[in-house]
């Protein structure tokens, strides 16, 4: 295999599949089911989910929430997310542990990540919700946080929409470009949206790839982690 231990970046909205709010079952289990298939390749799995599905900080922000609020309601949307996606994991008898960034004994673990490293040791899945558990930060920081913490091979990004990255947005512009790899200063270069600046840096400065595919189809999951060449290689 061309990684040991991978980290996968999920959106909330990959969840929702085609309904525009909420955790659809039918999805969560195909992902689920990827995830296996990673985990029975013998694989190393952490996740990172995000909460876009049910809350963003940013958008209640916008609308004159306190901006630490509105963050902190989005880190307890990622953990609804874990607990969804590690239900569908352990009815496919996947062995799953949540590790939390804000404590909560009765729910899931508090994120320690010698505990995490060991239970990735052990072939048991890791999600990491409630992002870094700290407002102002992205679930995309806390997936190049935790990759680096964890020592992970890589990031595989699964974005709903387009397969890769491209000089502009595909939907609106049909001869946008697409980029087969390229490097992270190129990224911020150039400005384009793939993670936010803060999880860009962290990536390019502890050297740690990231793969952008399209998670539309599920199977993909498999293929990127297995070292298929599929979407946008960015190192």
């Amino acid at each position: 295999m061309k990684y040991k231990r991978v980290v996968l970046k999920l959106s909330g909205e990959a969840l929702a599949g085609d309904k525009s709010f909420g955790i659809y079952p039918p999805v969560v289990e195909s992902i689920a089911r990827q995830i296996k298939r990673v985990r029975e390749a013998g694989l190393e799995v952490a996740i990172v989910v995000g909460g876009g599905n049910i809350w963003r900080g940013l958008s209640g922000a916008a609308k004159g929430m306190d901006r630490a609020s509105a963050d902190y309601m989005g880190m307890l949307a990622t953990v609804m997310n874990a607990l969804a996606l590690q239900d569908a994991l352990e009815q496919l008898n996947v062995f799953t542990r949540v590790q939390t960034a804000i404590e909560m004994r009765e729910v899931a673990e508090l994120y320690i990540r010698r505990r995490a490293v060991r239970h990735l040791e052990k072939g048991r899945v890791v999600i990491f919700g409630a992002g870094t558990g700290n407002p102002y930060f992205s679930t995309d920081t806390t997936a190049a946080l935790r990759a680096a913490e964890i020592e992970a091979n890589v990031i595989l990004m699964a974005k709903r929409g387009a397969d890769g990255v491209y000089d502009c947005d595909p939907n609106l512009f049909p001869d946008a470009k697409k980029f087969d790899t390229i490097s992270y200063i190129d990224i911020l270069n150039l400005g384009l949206h793939v993670m936010d600046s803060t999880a860009t840096s962290l990536c390019m400065d502890n050297h740690i790839p990231l793969v952008v595919f399209n998670i539309d189809d599920h199977e993909n999951i498999y293929r990127a982690a297995t070292g298929e060449t599929i979407g946008t290689t960015v190192s």
